[in-house]
């Protein structure tokens, strides 16, 4: 082998992150940014090779985005790719109750409505949070510690695999409260499910458990996270056996009636435990530490590519769309649900809306006067 001794060579480690700590916080509403050891099967941490978290801080509002937290997201993601000490990056958020349940809906209401502009230009703040999430060069795990709803599910749906606490809850939001599920659903669901369950899912603004997303394969893994002493209970409200009813098979179903209240004093009254998903998440960690880096990647954004490749086809004209309705239903709907503890109602009159609409009435004061509840005396 010949001597390449001589050739100069610039010694130091170069910087690529592009921010520092200034979108980092531990201070809700925030992100946290935070390097974990990975541990070997025994549960010893490795020294020097870490996993990077990234962790929605805004339990209060179950962990919706502000502005500044996207900002968050986009420099943790950006972080995690840059560092040559980090296998993968983690996302997710603080409390038990929720992971994200997408934008900030006070500040969509009290902010954004009304301000098409300056809500096109959070939107290429949003779009920039997604393709943070795709364009990671570290594999990307979403921990789903609670409910993944609207703008949560498409952020969440971004990322490369989904293990989930079996108390959490997922769908859309979009349609009944003033918006679309622009933000990546309608990109990504037709890629991982059938067209028509896609349509449903993504219009319907159901819940769905997550027994049913990992039974139609949107999610890879759902422990449960309710424990009593040694004993673990699965989700008492989700029907966790198959049997049929109206001639349908029934698995992953929410339960109703006595049967639900019931369920939900169980969960009231059981501590969440988060070890089991936690070792779920080393598990996929030390796969990922025992591969080629480069290997591992090449393999990811081959696969990555296809949703990519629907996401970039439509985030720009979604981005106009979503800015110009902030003028029309989304303020309604925004507002609508901003004001439901005065008001007792989280959506508009769709009834008086449809009124309106078919008697071809200008979209003004007094139109949206018509649909919006009235305060409660």
């Amino acid at each position: 082998m010949r001597d390449l001794s001589w050739l100069p060579r610039e010694s130091g480690r170069k910087d690529h992150y592009l921010w520092g700590e200034e979108h980092f916080s531990t201070e809700a509403p925030g992100v946290i940014f935070e390097k974990k050891p990975i541990v070997d099967p025994g549960g010893n941490p490795v020294d020097g090779i870490y996993s990077a978290w990234i962790i929605l801080n805004n339990p209060r509002q179950y962990n919706s985005y502000t502005t500044e937290m996207v900002k968050g997201v986009i420099a943790g993601f950006q972080r995690a790719s840059a560092d040559n000490s980090v296998v993968a990056a983690i996302f997710t958020a603080v409390g038990d109750k929720a992971f994200c349940t997408g934008g900030n809906t006070k500040e969509y209401a009290e902010y954004y409505s009304k301000r098409p502009n300056e809500y096109g230009i959070y939107m290429d703040l949003f779009n920039g949070m997604v393709d943070s999430i795709l364009n990671c060069k570290k594999p990307t795990i979403c921990r789903v510690n609670g409910m993944r709803v609207a703008g949560g599910q498409e952020i969440g749906m971004a990322c490369d695999l989904t293990l989930a606490s079996d108390l959490a809850i997922f769908g859309q939001a979009g349609p009944k409260h003033g918006s679309a599920p622009d933000g990546g659903s309608t990109d990504f669901l037709p890629w991982m499910l059938p067209m028509e369950l896609a349509m449903w899912n993504c219009v319907s603004c159901e819940m769905w458990s997550a027994y049913k997303m990992h039974r139609l394969g949107l999610i890879s893994k759902c422990v449960p996270v309710l424990r009593d002493g040694d004993k673990w209970i699965r989700n008492p409200l989700v029907h966790t056996d198959t049997y049929v009813a109206d001639g349908e098979i029934v698995y992953g179903e929410f339960k109703s009636g006595e049967e639900a209240k019931q369920a939900r004093q169980v969960i009231k009254d059981t501590p969440t435990d988060f070890t089991l998903l936690d070792k779920e998440v080393e598990k996929v960690l030390w796969t990922f530490t025992n591969l080629f880096p480069g290997c591992l990647i090449k393999s990811i954004d081959g696969v990555r590519m296809k949703k990519k490749f629907f996401w970039d086809q439509a985030k720009i004209i979604n981005r106009h769309w979503l800015a110009a309705n902030m003028n029309g239903e989304a303020f309604l709907g925004f507002n609508a649900f901003n004001t439901k503890k005065i008001t007792g109602k989280d959506t508009i009159d769709f009834i008086e809306f449809r009124r309106q609409m078919a008697a071809s009435s200008p979209f003004d004061d007094e139109f949206m006067a018509s649909v919006l509840a009235k305060p409660q005396k």
